[in-house]
Parts: structure tokens; C-alpha cells; sequence
């Protein structure tokens, strides 16, 4: 414990760079989303330390506050954000909309199956005439498990 004490009064920059890789080695490691923000405040607690010494207890409370600042605000502004131009991300069927298929067999009472991005899905054709046998369709919308083609 001493040696550390030593160590982070001869150089705290290197102290808070290592509070912010273990951060993000954990972040990165689990994928939370949680501690991300910690390691950006303990990485700009270093920055501000190289530039300018405030002392142990202004810099946890620095790295206090900015971890609140940060987590909060990414929370209330950069979700919604992300997740308006990623809602596919875990839902890889909505990456099925605009893509070509090929009905596998004829469409009865407008439901068939599809053959689209290797795999073979329930579909439903509401409009026009239903899609005969090897028939290229294109998928217009994706919902739960079946696809509706066109």
C-alpha cells in the first residue's frame, strides 16, 4: 500500500490512466454499457492531474461527479439516439426488409414460405395475386417470425 501511495504521489496520471483501462478492459469484457463513462471520467481526472495537481480528495470528487454527468446524460440523450439508428441491432430479421427472396412453393389464401438470406421463412402476401413457386418476392416488412412480401 505504501509503494502505491509513493507511486501516485510522484505520478497520478498513470494512477488514473489505470482506473480508466481497468474500466474499460471490464466494459469492453462484459458490454454493459455502464462502465464506459467511468473510464472516460477517470481518464479526464488523469488529463487534468497531468496539467494541473489538485489533490486526491478534488480528484475523487471530480471523478465522482463527471461518472454522474456522464452516465446520466448519455442515458438521457445518446440512447435514443443510438437506438433510433440501430434497431436492428439485436434483431437481425428487421435486416430482412427491402431484401429479394424466392417463394418455395406456392401462396395459398395469401401464406406461403420464402427462401430469403439463406434461410426459409413463413410469409404472407396480402396484396395483389399471391407469388407462385420459384417466384422472386421482396420482403416489405418483418413481423415477430413472418415476413410480408410483395
Amino acid at each position: 500500500m505504501h509503494g502505491l501511495l509513493e507511486f501516485y504521489s510522484g505520478h497520478p496520471f498513470w494512477v488514473w490512466l489505470a482506473v480508466a483501462a481497468v474500466f474499460l478492459a471490464v466494459e469492453v469484457a462484459t458490454g454493459t454499457g455502464w462502465l464506459l463513462w467511468p473510464a472516460a471520467s477517470g481518464f479526464l481526472v488523469g488529463l487534468l492531474t497531468l496539467v494541473v495537481a489538485p489533490g486526491l480528495p478534488v480528484e475523487l470528487g471530480l471523478f465522482a461527479v463527471l461518472t454522474i454527468a456522464a452516465t446520466y446524460f448519455a442515458r438521457r440523450f445518446l440512447r435514443p439516439v443510438l437506438e433510433a439508428h440501430n434497431a436492428d441491432l439485436n434483431d437481425p430479421s428487421l435486416r430482412l426488409v427491402g431484401r429479394d427472396g424466392e417463394a418455395l412453393a406456392g401462396f395459398e389464401n395469401g401464406k406461403g414460405r420464402v427462401f430469403v438470406d439463406g434461410k426459409e421463412w413463413a410469409a404472407v402476401a396480402p396484396d395483389g395475386e399471391p407469388p407462385a413457386a420459384g417466384q422472386k418476392v421482396q420482403v416489405v416488412a418483418v413481423d415477430g417470425a413472418v415476413l410480408t412480401v410483395r
